[in-house]
């Protein structure tokens, strides 16, 4: 089954969709090995994984559609992915959801922010015009032609403009034909609690660790009625402490032992799927 594909059925089936965020095909890896459904392509982890900066749109469209190349060769289930602003005007637009689509994608989401970008948990937002965005998103619909890559129109009004915003942005994208909406840089549950009232149909949240909204599971989620789950930072902020640990460790002790928890060299070479290069060299190598 196509990923997009794959991923309407796991939409249309009960409960949530919860997709963690991978920062790299390695990560992704290990989200699929955990037994997720998908895997979020975040933009703020690509960045800091490439790049060692914040998430202010310093990344092209050619950086993040090779990321996502590699990332849907890594692993099997879905990959939603991040696809910032669309890179530009319409054409861009168009150019950015063809390629996507090339990768393998099977979903992308658009936000309605001006350059210089930011994260949507940062301050600074400065938003595009509704109007502006519903047209860009109706060419990102129609760009996918036959394709059934998944358009998720994404609102940062919530930190710029406030709620009532957000929700009103979120109903004109969904008249836009997307496929779900995403109002980002939710950081309170009073906030997921408003836009579930507020926002019917398909819709997507994205709990950001450090906020209170982590406390809401996803069965509390899915009795809201949101349909995916993004954990956009987790993997990336276990990960990067875990290293720094062990890298204090090391400086201290001198040595490895006694550090932090590990992959052994097995569990390492079985997550990247050694064996499997290993069979090939044997049948077929000199």
């Amino acid at each position: 089954m196509q990923r997009p594909a794959s991923l309407r059925t796991l939409l249309d089936a009960p409960g949530i969709v919860s997709a963690p965020g991978a920062p790299d095909s390695l990560t992704a890896r290990l989200v699929q090995a955990a037994g997720f459904p998908a895997v979020y392509m975040t933009g703020f982890g690509a960045t800091a994984g490439r790049l060692g900066t914040p998430d202010i749109g310093l990344l092209s469209q050619t950086e993040m559609t090779e990321h996502a190349r590699n990332m849907t060769r890594a692993v099997t289930i879905p990959v939603i992915a991040d696809a910032d602003t669309g890179y530009g005007g319409p054409s861009n637009i168009e150019r950015t959801v063809r390629e996507y689509v090339q990768a393998g994608v099977a979903a992308i989401h658009l936000e309605d922010q001006i350059a210089p970008k930011r994260c949507g948990q940062m301050a600074g937002i400065r938003l595009m015009d509704a109007a502006e965005n519903v047209r860009r998103l109706r060419c990102a619909v129609e760009a996918r032609g036959d394709d059934d890559l998944l358009v998720i129109g994404r609102t940062d009004a919530l930190p710029a403009a406030g709620v009532t915003e957000a929700v009103r942005r979120a109903h004109a994208y969904q008249e836009a034909g997307v496929d779900l909406v995403f109002v980002d840089g939710i950081k309170h549950i009073h906030e997921v609690e408003a836009v579930a009232e507020a926002v019917e149909g398909p819709k997507v949240v994205s709990l950001v660790d450090g906020n209170e909204t982590t406390r809401l599971t996803a069965q509390d989620l899915t009795d809201l009625g949101f349909s995916v789950v993004l954990y956009a930072v987790t993997t990336l902020f276990t990960a990067t402490r875990a290293v720094a640990d062990a890298l204090g460790h090391l400086k201290a002790a001198g040595t490895p032992l006694g550090g932090p928890a590990q992959h052994t060299y097995g569990e390492f070479t079985e997550l990247v799927d050694l064996a499997h290069h290993q069979d090939l060299d044997q049948r077929f190598g000199a």
